[in-house]
């Protein structure tokens, strides 16, 4: 069974909108896309996601994610492990407006997300099954518990508004697994499912 990992930039009040260029997702309005590019050079920054992507065995990814990344990383050589890992390992799009995506070994999700996915994870293949991005499709595999790892990239601002990663009505029990901080005050952050929820309350001294 293979490992559902997803790797997201997120600010310190939890925004993972639009992270690398304003027209990225500017929708609801959101104007303070660009946040990550100021850390971009934090040795760490490469470290992580050069190792994220050294684990690969195939994306799942939503269509505002793709196209991104389908209009840049075929025009990048192979030659760089990253460009190889995207351009050549499979690729499946969550998404009901795409109709004929072209990058290499791309497969469309057209039925129920949570069903294919759940097959998918279930399939023998070597490497992780990997969500980069794709805010929306995270948030849904988020929601029904489908997520084995969680690396979060924590960058040092707060915006103040825009989409963020855990959005209402998903709580989850998770645990820190590994932690390391940059030159920048980025963070970066792993986490698995720890299980259920627990509450209680906190009493004052008697």
């Amino acid at each position: 069974m293979r490992k559902l990992t997803i790797t997201q930039f997120v600010t310190l009040d939890g925004v993972a909108q639009s992270p690398g260029a304003p027209e990225e997702d500017p929708s609801g309005g959101f104007s303070k896309g660009g946040w990550l590019p100021p850390f971009a050079a934090d040795p760490l920054f490469s470290e992580v996601v050069d190792a994220r992507f050294e684990k690969a065995g195939a994306f799942l990814l939503g269509r505002t994610t793709y196209e991104l990344m389908s209009a840049f990383w075929p025009n990048v050589s192979d030659e760089e492990p990253t460009a190889a890992k995207l351009n050549h390992l499979p690729k499946h799009v969550a998404s009901t407006t795409l109709s004929s995506p072209e990058w290499e070994n791309t497969t469309l999700i057209e039925g129920d997300v949570v069903e294919e996915v759940t097959r998918l994870k279930a399939e023998d293949g070597e490497g992780e099954l990997q969500v980069h991005g794709s805010l929306g499709l995270a948030q849904t595999l988020m929601g029904h518990g489908l997520i084995d790892v969680y690396e979060l990239l924590v960058f040092p601002v707060v915006l103040g508004e825009g989409k963020r990663l855990f959005g209402t009505g998903i709580d989850r029990s998770l645990r820190l697994v590994d932690h390391r901080a940059g030159e920048s005050g980025l963070l970066a952050l792993t986490y698995e499912p720890a299980g259920e929820l627990a509450f209680g309350s906190v009493e004052g001294p008697s």
